[in-house]
């Protein structure tokens, strides 16, 4: 049996109908569940809820599933779980749409090459792993631990993580890190010496007038967030939103400010000018909680709204007036951090900015500003890294080392890396790597095609799969046991359980018994317990609790932290200085801006358009692309290209109507994408949801669904200081259909 490569390119190969589970093996498998008795779980007419946390993004509401007859038929939100406080998004409710889903992976599979050819087949479980822990081995006894990287997505990774730990790999790498995460968590750690937290830390229900620069709630969800907001309007909250586009959130602005693409930091520092200039800002809470005040205001004292105006395209009036009444609100008055913050080389800068407008009013731990939370106290599980396991952060970058442990090097390094064959194996976690990877779909499968060997971990068979020697179909999360998710700070701290719902479909297995097996084969003895449960059941002793407490309500909750400062109550700040930095004495140190620099950014070619990206609150992760019942909601089937009138006139484009997107590169949408004219994007702009245009047939509810925007990536902004990468640098035009 040969499972060598006998050439460099390593080949797409479709994952055929014989390794996925079909709606006869679906029915099957559901008619068992129905009849079987020798279970824990329900089987009967009895209706049974189970409660535990959703996978479908990042937020991790807590679910309620409703199950009758050993089947889910309905989910819902949990009302014990301070996230979702009884709500839901249409993607947390859509999770049977995952758990049910006919082209779910059911087996393991192996890529062989014979003949020059390479196929897949099925194997057993045994052989996978013991395959799988051969290949790691031999390719870290040749190169070492540093020529392996894991890539990762989604909470279920956390097993996986330890075991890589305890062979000595360090490489870990989450590639929203690079767009989303990334800049914001270092922009206000610089300035704070904190992140902003998510949920973010600011007291939305409480606040009186908010800012938001392009932040997309309602659209990309964010179900904790949206409830707050509503609350805060309900309350009488007054919202401004700068954006290109009329998102949902401008539809409940007070006013809705048109920005210029790229101009935002030349906005903040005109708003910072008016509240400096005219002494609006608090005078008492910035000489006594902030440095390099002096700094700031020799940079911003230039942009004045009248120049600013000339750069955002809002007018001087417009500038001043919302100045005046954000300091008027103050200090229940804030600027959202946003999500998704990198979108060209300054995400960092602009992070910092919104750290500073908000220090300027002096709103740090005030009834609707800027909050610091808390964390459920719940102490860490007991690590067993390698003894020559090398814990330092493997990025270029300087400022990337105060992210958080999970990431030890940004995405595309790993993808550069393996470019040059510096990491010759890549383990993926939950990421679908040709239309997820920031540098663009083609650089990502120039880079698989280089590796030695490549596992992928997946429920579905992604494009990613398909260029994978080893695909290790893990159950979903509504079958398995994660680890407790209690490290996120919130006003009400808790730690969560996501336990299984019903027992695991097919030949999948729950990830945590996938990395066990693993270290088994690596005889990494001791770094697991005998079963989840147990380990699950230890951690929670240590805080009073058990597992068979927990799994009645998925969720523990602490007392609710004290938000606000107390009069006269003297602040500190883990900064080098101890204080709010408004100037940074580490950026310059390390030879970058101390203060944020507005820096113009290219203009599109005659006749082009920058892309401007967002989600829809049903679709766009991963593991939501290929969800049937999702996929039923008429405004979720395809994403479309929004164009300006006046645009869409200069290029003959009629509302509806299909065409393929070309970009500055020359390289032209594989799919095309329908047109949907409207006075709500500038005409220097288009807009497109992410996550569409799968090109794999064996996604059938999401193949040639609408156009890929990673495939029109060519043009890649890497931000020096953390290593986010912006990719609004890129420009379309318009190919119509023949």
């Amino acid at each position: 049996m040969n499972h060598g490569h006998d050439l460099n390119r390593r080949d797409f190969l479709k994952i055929s109908s014989l390794f996925l589970a079909g709606s006869a093996a679906i029915s099957s498998q559901v008619g068992q569940a129905l009849s079987s008795t020798n279970t824990a779980f329900a089987k009967d007419d009895r209706e049974e809820v189970v409660h535990s946390f959703c996978e479908h993004c990042f937020w991790r509401c807590g679910i309620a599933a409703h199950v009758r007859n050993g089947k889910i038929y309905k989910i819902t939100g949990s009302e014990h779980h301070p996230l979702s406080n009884g709500k839901l998004c249409p993607r947390g409710t859509g999770g049977i749409g995952q758990i049910y889903d006919p082209d779910r992976l059911a087996h393991p599979i192996i890529r062989e090459r014979k003949g020059g050819k390479s196929s897949l087949r099925k194997a057993s479980w045994d052989e996978a792993i013991t395959y799988t822990a051969e290949k790691l081995y031999q390719i870290k006894e040749k190169y070492g631990p540093e020529a392996i990287a894991m890539l990762h997505h989604g909470y279920g990774y956390t097993f996986f993580k330890e075991m890589f730990k305890a062979f000595g790999v360090n490489k870990f790498a989450k590639p929203s890190y690079d767009f989303c995460c990334g800049p914001r968590l270092q922009g206000y750690t610089m300035t704070y010496g904190h992140g902003t937290g998510t949920p973010e830390g600011i007291d939305m229900m409480n606040s009186k007038y908010l800012l938001f620069f392009g932040t997309h709630y309602g659209e990309n969800m964010h179900n904790t967030a949206v409830q707050e907001i509503s609350e805060g309007i309900r309350r009488g909250l007054k919202i401004v939103v700068f954006d290109p586009r009329f998102s949902t959130l401008a539809g409940k602005a007070e006013k809705w400010l048109p920005i210029k693409p790229g101009t935002d930091i030349a906005m903040m520092q005109a708003l910072m000018n008016v509240l400096i200039s005219e002494e609006l800002y608090d005078k008492k809470f910035v000489a006594e909680n902030t440095v390099g005040f002096d700094e700031l205001w020799a940079e911003v004292r230039h942009m004045t709204p009248e120049k600013a105006a000339t750069i955002t395209d809002i007018p001087a009036d417009e500038i001043r007036e919302i100045a005046r009444t954000f300091a008027s609100y103050a200090p229940a008055a804030a600027v959202h951090p946003g999500r998704r913050t990198q979108w060209y080389a300054d995400g960092t800068q602009r992070v910092r900015a919104i750290a500073i407008l908000n220090a300027l009013t002096g709103n740090y731990k005030m009834p609707g500003g800027v909050v610091k939370y808390e964390k459920f106290k719940l102490p860490k599980p007991e690590a067993h890294p390698h003894p020559h396991f090398k814990k330092e952060v493997w990025s270029k970058y300087p400022f990337f080392v105060q992210t958080k442990p999970e990431n030890s090097i940004t995405s595309h390094e790993v993808v550069q890396q393996t470019l040059e064959k510096e990491v010759r194996a890549w383990f993926v976690y939950g990421v679908n790597v040709p239309e997820t990877i920031t540098l663009g779909r083609k650089t990502a499968i120039e880079a698989m095609q280089k590796l030695d060997f490549m596992v992928a971990v997946d429920t579905l068979p992604m494009e990613v799969t398909g260029y994978a020697d080893i695909v290790l179909p893990e159950c979903t999360y509504l079958e398995r046991y994660d680890d407790l998710d209690g490290g996120r700070p919130y006003r009400t701290p808790f730690v969560s359980l996501r336990q299984p719902v019903v027992e695991p479909m097919f030949d999948s297995k729950p990830g945590n018994e996938i990395a066990r097996m693993m270290a088994e084969k690596l005889e990494l003895h001791g770094v697991f317990e005998d079963s989840v449960e147990t380990y699950l059941d230890k951690r929670l002793n240590k805080v009073g609790s058990s597992l068979e407490e927990v799994k009645k309500t998925g969720v523990l909750v602490g007392e609710p932290t004290n938000l606000y400062r107390k009069p006269g109550e003297k602040l500190t700040f883990k900064t080098p200085s101890g204080k709010i930095e408004l100037a940074s004495a580490q950026l310059k140190s390390a030879g970058f801006d101390a203060v944020p620099k507005y820096i113009k950014h290219p203009e599109p070619p005659q006749g082009y358009y920058r892309i401007l990206t967002g989600r829809k609150p049903m679709l766009t992760f991963g593991r939501t692309a290929n969800n049937r019942f999702l996929n039923e909601l008429p405004t979720a089937r395809e994403n479309e290209i929004w164009v300006n009138p006046r645009i869409a006139q200069k290029h003959a484009l009629s509302h509806g109507e299909y065409v393929h997107l070309k970009n500055q590169a020359g390289i032209v949408s594989e799919f095309p994408i329908k047109v949907k004219v409207t006075e709500r994007i500038r005409e220097d702009s288009v807009y497109m949801v992410h996550g569409y245009g799968h090109y794999y047939k064996k996604l059938k509810w999401a193949y040639k669904k609408g156009a890929s925007h990673n495939q029109l990536i060519s043009k890649a902004d890497i931000d020096q200081s953390t290593g986010a990468v912006g990719f609004q640098n890129n420009f379309v035009t318009f190919i119509k259909e023949a």
